[in-house]
C-alpha cells in the first residue's frame, strides 16, 4: 500500500484558506465581492475603511507589515477605478521627530459634506499608549497634506467612521484601552469645525459591568444617536444620545452575542439600521439569538468573559428598524479560516448599495457590495 506524508499543521491551515477562498455563501443581494489587496511587500494587512469621495470614487485604506504593532506597519490606500482596485500605496508611515518609528493602527477615512477627505489614523506603540493623527486630501485622495497630531486628548475615530450631523457637527465614536487597569472605556468625540476642535464627552457609564471599545454612530428619525460597541463581555453594547451626542445613557448589552471582535453600523437612507459583525456560539454550543431584543432578549454569559479573542467567523449582515431588534438577512463568510473574517467597515454610495470591507484571514482585504433592497 502507497503510504502518503502526514498533513501538517501548516498544510490544514492552507487548504482551508484554499477552499475558503472558493467558498464563499451566495445571496441575491450580493452583487459582487473581490478582493482589493492581495499578498505581497508585506505579509499582513488589517483593519479596513472605505470611503465614497465628493467625486463619486470609491477609495479603501488599510494598516500592513509584517504584523500588527510592528514598527514597519504603515498605511495604504487603493481607489476603485474603472471597475478595478488600484495597487495599494503607502500614504502614512509611523516616523517621527529624531527618525524614531512607531506602528501605524486603525485608518478610518470620512468624508465631509463641505470639505476636504479625510484620514484619521493612529500612532504608537499599542492601543494603550498610541495617538490620533489626521490627514486630509482635497483632490478626492490623490495627493495628502502632512498629518498632523489631534489634541492631546483626542484620539479621533478607534475604528468605524464618524457621521456628520445636519449643522455640520462631526460625531465620532472613540475609546480606549488600560491594560494595566484592564479597562475598556468608550467616549464620544464632537467637532463643529471639521475636526480642527473637539469636545469630548465621557468615558460612558457602563455601570462596572462592560468595557467596551471601537463604537459605530447610527442616527435615527426621532433624533436620537446611537452607539453600538464591540466589548470583552461577548455582546454588543449600546448607548443613546438625545441630545446629538453630548450626552449619552449607560452602556447595557444589545442582545447580539459577539465573539469579542470588532463591527461596523451604517444607517440606510431609508432609515433601516445595517450591522456587519461576527454572529457566533454562546459558550457551551447553545445558539446566539439572531432576533435579538435589547429590552429582553437572551444575554450573554457576562461572568465568563474574558479578554480572548473569539472566532472570527462566520460573517453577517443584519437589519433593525429600531435598533433594538435585529434580524440576520445576509452571512457573507462562512468558511473557517485560521484568522478568519475581521474588522469590517460599512457605508451606502449615493447609489443605493451597500459596500463593506473586511480583514480576509490576516492576509488580504476584500470588498463585498450589497443591494440592500433585495435584504
Amino acid at each position: 500500500m502507497k503510504k502518503f506524508p502526514p498533513i501538517t499543521t501548516f498544510g490544514l491551515a492552507l487548504l482551508a484558506t484554499t477552499l475558503a477562498s472558493f467558498a464563499a455563501p451566495t445571496h441575491p443581494a450580493i452583487v459582487t465581492a473581490e478582493f482589493i489587496h492581495e499578498p505581497g511587500a508585506y505579509p499582513q494587512c488589517h483593519a479596513s475603511t472605505i470611503v465614497e469621495t465628493a467625486r463619486g470614487e470609491l477609495l479603501a485604506a488599510w494598516f500592513g507589515g509584517t504584523a500588527e504593532s510592528n514598527p514597519d506597519v504603515c498605511i495604504y490606500v487603493a481607489r476603485l477605478e474603472s471597475g478595478r482596485w488600484t495597487p495599494g500605496v503607502k500614504v502614512a508611515d509611523g516616523v517621527q521627530h529624531g527618525a524614531k518609528r512607531y506602528p501605524c493602527w486603525n485608518p478610518v477615512l470620512f468624508q465631509p459634506r463641505d470639505g476636504p477627505l479625510q484620514l484619521y489614523y493612529k500612532v504608537g506603540p499599542s492601543p494603550e499608549t498610541w495617538w490620533g493623527m489626521l490627514m486630509t486630501s482635497a483632490d478626492g485622495g490623490r495627493t495628502w497634506d502632512q498629518p498632523r497630531r489631534l489634541p492631546e486628548d483626542v484620539l479621533g475615530p478607534i475604528k468605524n467612521k464618524p457621521i456628520q450631523l445636519a449643522d455640520g457637527t462631526l460625531v465620532s465614536g472613540s475609546s480606549t484601552e488600560n491594560h494595566l487597569t484592564k479597562r475598556w472605556e468608550v467616549h464620544v468625540e464632537r467637532s463643529a469645525d471639521l475636526g480642527r476642535t473637539w469636545q469630548v464627552t465621557g468615558p460612558l457609564d457602563s455601570g462596572g459591568k462592560f468595557n467596551s471599545i471601537q463604537p459605530s454612530v447610527l442616527t435615527h428619525a426621532d433624533g436620537r444617536l446611537q452607539i453600538l460597541c464591540r466589548s470583552k463581555e461577548k455582546t454588543i453594547t449600546i448607548s443613546w444620545s438625545r441630545d446629538q451626542g453630548r450626552t449619552w445613557s449607560p452602556l447595557v448589552s444589545s442582545g447580539l452575542y459577539n465573539p469579542n471582535s470588532g463591527s461596523d453600523a451604517v444607517t440606510l437612507a431609508d432609515g433601516r439600521q445595517l450591522l456587519v459583525y461576527n454572529l457566533r456560539e454562546r459558550a457551551g454550543g447553545a445558539p446566539s439569538n439572531p432576533k435579538a431584543n435589547a429590552l429582553g432578549g437572551a444575554q450573554p454569559n457576562i461572568a465568563d468573559a474574558n479578554e480572548d479573542w473569539g472566532v472570527r467567523w462566520p460573517l453577517n449582515v443584519s437589519l433593525s428598524a429600531d435598533g433594538v431588534k435585529w434580524d440576520m438577512r445576509v452571512t457573507v463568510e462562512d468558511q473557517p479560516l485560521p484568522h478568519g473574517y475581521a474588522y469590517p467597515a460599512v457605508i451606502q454610495t449615493r447609489d443605493g448599495l451597500v459596500h463593506l470591507t473586511y480583514t480576509w484571514n490576516r492576509e488580504k482585504i476584500k470588498h463585498v457590495v450589497i443591494d440592500p433592497k433585495k435584504l
